[in-house]
């Protein structure tokens, strides 16, 4: 098994977890520039079943708002997952934002 890594995939507005060539997990986001800055909304967030129980989802979601801190946006939970991740970890709290039906407008249909 090869070393799973993080990156970044701007264009495809996620963020990855990758196995070899294969992406294996992506917390999926959408950004909202704001006269304050750019919130970033996470609203879906997987792993693929083959890696379950490694406790990857944890990483991917702290590496991603970690990251999303780091760039100074705020982060808007969406996504199940995150929502729970954030109740969980209070080193966010102070770059949470309530969702709006601005913020839900942003995201893909279906």
């Amino acid at each position: 098994m090869t070393e799973i890594r993080f990156e970044l995939l701007a264009e495809r507005r996620r963020y990855a977890l990758i196995d070899g060539e294969n992406v294996i997990g992506a917390a999926h986001y959408r950004d909202l520039e704001t006269d304050t800055g750019i919130e970033r909304v996470f609203f879906h967030t997987v792993v693929d079943e083959a890696y379950a129980g490694q406790g990857l989802a944890g990483k991917l979601a702290a590496q991603a708002l970690a990251d999303t801190v780091a760039r100074g946006y705020k982060i808007v939970p969406v996504c199940p997952y995150i929502k729970v991740y954030v109740r969980k970890h209070h080193e966010f709290d102070a770059e949470l934002i309530t969702p709006t039906p601005e913020h839900l407008a942003i995201l893909p249909k279906g």
